[in-house]
């Protein structure tokens, strides 16, 4: 995979995720910056943030439960750990930050 389709998959994923929160129900803000990171924010106070990381090809999620890398391959981008797909993992952790259930995807 080349930086031009590694961004534009990479970019998609981030709009989607976006847009998911967008019609989320719980008490979540975000914001998706320029430069591909999106940030968000719990009513606690606690964050995830999501990015790109360019030179792994990855996008990286940090979250309170850790850190967590998700790889292409061919269909989504999933866990490089346990192959979780990367909505998935992001409604579980969101899930357990917000203290209600977040459904994104």
């Amino acid at each position: 995979m080349d930086d031009k389709e590694f961004n534009g998959l990479a970019d998609a994923a981030l709009a989607r995720i976006d847009a998911a929160l967008d019609v989320c129900e719980a008490d979540i803000d975000f914001e998706l910056a320029a430069g591909g990171v999106l940030e968000i924010e719990f009513e606690d106070g606690s964050k995830i943030i999501v990015n790109r990381h360019g030179v792994a090809r990855e996008i990286w999620v940090a979250a309170r439960a850790g850190g967590f890398h998700f790889r292409w391959d061919g269909r989504a981008w999933v866990d490089t750990r346990d192959g979780t797909e990367l909505m998935q993992k992001l409604s579980a952790l969101a899930s357990q930050q917000a203290g209600e259930a977040v459904v994104l995807g």
